[in-house]
């Protein structure tokens, strides 16, 4: 369903952004494809949100989109709460050359089938332990399932008969669960994940801007865990880095659509503009 004020833009078309500062990322990113950094999320923007997440897959027009900016732009990545290879995966990209995946928000990177991340804190262990009986004694409702990313826990109540008031009312318990393991509680589009401390898509995107010194930057998202990536293309904009943010809108998280410069019609309107932007670049080339 489409929602007021976004646009799906027709392959080879670019929308124009409403805000000032997203008109100048957008020239800036086509100006210097060399220098452009891509960056997007996976769930809810590359691919549908879907009830099952290891049935999560990014549309074919995505995948073709991103294969081929990866041959146009400095620098392509996803930048995602999954583990980093099956994000690779489940996107289509895992034979794209030049495509670079940050899967639990920036603590595993995937680049060229190589795959690095950090160990995880004891708490993850503590909390993976303990978690049933946390939903137990809570008397979690019937459709709450958990999804063990390895490096995160996600307590998901989309299956559930009222999942947004499941959510509130599981918000306190697994609170005091991430309190007691020193992990942060996190909220997502019908889901809490719990997940090592200092892990955000603002940290990981500003760390990629670090290391790779872009002229430009694009970040699309479409959950509450993209604000943070929001924020730090905004810190770099007022450093001197020309950004654009586009929200993968739907009707579940108006305050994303509210911050950005650009709103598009969910993972459909996400691969017109990726295909739009690829035809750009290659015309700037």
């Amino acid at each position: 369903m489409r929602h007021q004020g976004q646009e799906q833009p027709p392959a080879g078309h670019l929308p124009a952004p409403r805000t000032a500062e997203g008109r100048t990322g957008l020239a800036a990113l086509i100006s210097q494809p060399q220098r452009a950094l891509v960056a997007v999320d996976f769930d809810g923007t590359l691919a549908p949100i879907v009830e099952d997440p290891a049935a999560a897959r990014a549309t074919p027009a995505a995948t073709a989109a991103l294969s081929r900016l990866a041959l146009l732009a400095g620098t392509v990545a996803i930048i995602t709460g999954r583990p980093a290879a099956d994000a690779a995966s489940f996107a289509g990209v895992t034979d794209v050359p030049g495509i670079i995946v940050l899967g639990h928000y920036g603590m595993q990177r995937w680049e060229r089938g190589t795959l690095s991340s950090p160990a995880a804190p004891p708490g993850l262990s503590t909390a993976r332990a303990d978690l049933p009986g946390v939903l137990s004694a809570a008397a979690a409702a019937r459709g709450t399932f958990v999804e063990d990313k390895g490096e995160a826990l996600a307590v998901h109540t989309r299956r559930a008969a009222q999942p947004q008031a499941e959510l509130e009312r599981l918000r306190a318990p697994l609170a005091g669960l991430a309190q007691r393991t020193g992990l942060a509680l996190e909220p997502g589009r019908f889901v809490l994940e719990l997940r090592p401390p200092g892990a955000d898509k603002g940290r990981a995107i500003a760390d990629l801007a670090a290391e790779r010194g872009p002229g430009a930057i694009l970040f699309c998202g479409d959950d509450l865990g993209d604000r943070a990536a929001f924020a730090a293309v905004r810190q770099l904009r007022s450093e001197g880095t020309p950004g654009l943010l586009v929200c993968s809108g739907s009707a579940e998280v108006p305050e994303l659509a509210a911050e950005a410069d650009l709103v598009v019609d969910g993972p459909a309107g996400i691969a017109g503009l990726l295909a739009g932007l690829a035809d750009a670049l290659a015309g700037a080339s």
